[in-house]
């Protein structure tokens, strides 16, 4: 999906466990173009079949984020909220786990979900921005309209407020997504102040 990238690190095992670098900012900006200025880092520990998200931000600002999953396994899954992009309303997703030790960036204006395969997952997500409980919003994860692809051996667990967020229909006739063009002009002028 274009403005999202997973990225595999190197591992280097021995004797004494392993070691990888989970995230660089500058192969980062060399490889997808975006850069991700760190404001936040939150920790998710998930018993197996929770759910969090599908969740976005306001753009400008937005939130892009970088996630990995430290221990168990997950599915995760992002979605295309920009309305008018040639891709709005795809579904993408990977397996994030404590094996390839894969991670995934989410540009601004994307929506993210994910779902805990094991028993207990561990996930960890640096933010490019603060949590602002004023931006952010939510689509419901079991929107029959969106292809998501949840494992069929049980109902997703939700949180309340995921579990009232609102299809992608409501919410685009709320007016709660973010636009396209909106995302484009950001990430270009996110990009001019960087170089600047």
């Amino acid at each position: 999906m274009p403005d999202a990238f997973e990225i595999t690190p190197r591992q280097h095992p021995d004797g004494r466990g392993v070691f990888f670098e989970w995230f660089k900012s500058d192969v980062l900006e060399v490889e997808t173009g975006h850069s991700l200025g760190l404001a936040q880092a939150n920790c998710s520990v998930s018993s197996r079949g929770v759910v969090r998200g599908i969740h976005f931000a306001d753009v400008p600002p937005g939130q892009a984020k970088y996630v990995t999953c430290f221990s168990g396994s997950v599915l995760d899954v992002v979605v295309d909220l920009r309305v008018d992009s040639p891709t709005f309303g795809a579904v993408d997703s990977v397996v994030l786990d404590s094996g390839d030790r894969r991670a995934v960036f989410i540009a601004e204006g994307l929506g993210h979900a994910f779902m805990a395969l094991s028993e207990m997952a561990t996930v960890g997500y640096l933010c490019s921005t603060a949590y602002n409980p004023a931006a952010e919003h939510g689509i419901t994860p079991v929107d029959p309209a969106l292809p998501m692809p949840w494992p069929d051996d049980g109902a997703p667990v939700l949180s309340p407020k995921d579990e009232a967020a609102p299809t992608l229909e409501q919410a685009a006739a709320q007016g709660l997504l973010p636009h396209y063009e909106d995302c484009q002009a950001w990430y270009r002028a996110r990009e001019g102040t960087r170089q600047g």
